[in-house]
């Protein structure tokens, strides 16, 4: 196996035109390490003496210790460098004039996920809008998409449910790197960013991560290994609902289930425990926090077996219906405010549109459901073709 080398770590090796005598700044958060796992700020301090005057931070804090959404983290000193921290999942998620003022080149070096839902990159698309205002480059440090820059899936959201979980046209899989998508989004807010991407060396769409040699670093307190990306895509969807998606657990999202829960009828809807890909195992856990925090909750906790084979969103919702099937006096969906949006639910933002909630609900084939959202997936295919970096 050839290791992947990332763009903080080329960066190191190679600098970069638009770093001589430049004020920077660094989006990051704990996942921002090089293979020693020594972090981007440091490693930028030791390269660049002297040029470093910022730091920010995303969803869930500059040490990633926030666990859910709308859970804002403050500005602050890091206490490593005395240099400022400023959070964009504070009081504004857009970067201010003030924010941006004391640099002149915003490196970004975030581990995204690879799903529309995470808010890494819609954090990113702000940065961009505000380079453009303060007259700033931006730098994308490159990194893997985890569960691969190839396999695509689910709707495009639709643009009315646009939100701080989806706010531009794409799939829930969208299979770009965070550079990939950068040059995406930086396209098309208008007036672009002066922008580069510096791409990994080594790394190929059919990737996983567990194929790059790099280390796992969790980029928020809910996505702990490379296991959670890979169901992610889909167990996200019980953020909407009042079905546990794991948090409170040591296994977010890979576990799911409520006190209500019968698993055997679960199994029996959908045909037994063997998915496309995953095994199906009924499982007991207790959460400390969250949903049903202190209750038993009866579930399951999906083991993918076969990566390449697993459709996460297509499951996860072949299960929400299964629920609905048979729970649907005790089921039933997130009511409460969602990502700062307090008037549309939180399922339908998640699902980026009303549609797809809507046809689990009438009992429509999941094999129906997916066939209907492959035109949207080809025409994004085109569409996201010219920013590719990393050859298909």
């Amino acid at each position: 196996m050839h290791p992947v080398k990332t763009g903080l770590e080329l960066l190191i090796e190679n600098g970069h035109p638009w770093l001589a005598g430049a004020r920077l700044g660094l989006l990051c958060n704990p996942a921002s390490v090089d293979r020693n796992y020594v972090h981007a700020r440091d490693r930028l301090i030791q390269r660049f003496p002297g040029q470093l005057k910022a730091l920010y931070s995303p969803q869930h804090g500059f040490h990633a210790e926030k666990q859910d959404n709308m859970i804002e983290s403050d500005h602050m000193t890091d206490c490593a460098t005395g240099l400022p921290v400023y959070s964009l999942y504070g009081e504004t998620r857009i970067p201010t004039p003030q924010m941006m003022a004391p640099i002149d080149v915003l490196l970004v070096d975030l581990q995204d996920v690879g799903t529309r839902v995470y808010t890494f990159i819609y954090t990113l698309s702000y940065c961009l809008e505000a380079a453009v205002t303060g007259g700033i480059r931006v730098i994308v440090l490159d990194r893997p998409n985890p569960i691969n820059g190839r396999d695509m899936e689910g709707n495009v959201l639709q643009p009315e449910w646009a939100s701080f979980v989806g706010r531009f046209p794409i799939p829930m899989r969208h299979a770009m790197t965070i550079g990939e998508i950068a040059r995406l989004f930086n396209d098309h807010i208008g007036r672009g960013a002066a922008l580069d991407v510096i791409s990994m060396q080594g790394w190929h769409r059919s990737m996983w991560f567990n194929d790059t040699g790099l280390p796992w670093i969790a980029p928020s307190p809910n996505m702990p290994t490379v296991a959670t990306t890979m169901v992610y895509p889909g167990q996200v969807i019980w953020e909407g609902t009042n079905i546990s998606e794991g948090r409170g657990t040591s296994l977010p999202f890979e576990i799911f289930g409520a006190p209500f829960l019968v698993p055997q009828k679960i199994l029996e809807f959908i045909g037994g425990p063997k998915l496309p890909g995953a095994v199906l195992r009924p499982c007991v856990f207790e959460p400390t926090s969250g949903k049903h925090a202190g209750r038993d909750c009866h579930g399951f906790q999906i083991h993918v077996t076969a990566p390449d084979r697993y459709r996460p969103y297509l499951t996860s919702l072949g299960l929400l219906q299964a629920i609905l099937h048979h729970h649907r006096d005790a089921f039933q969906w997130k009511a409460d405010p969602y990502e700062y949006e307090f008037d549309k639910r939180a399922i339908d933002l998640i699902l980026g549109c009303q549609e797809v909630r809507q046809r689990i609900s009438d009992m429509e084939s999941m094999r129906s459901l997916e066939t209907s959202w492959q035109s949207e997936l080809e025409d994004f295919r085109s569409l996201r073709r010219p920013y590719l970096l990393y050859p298909e």
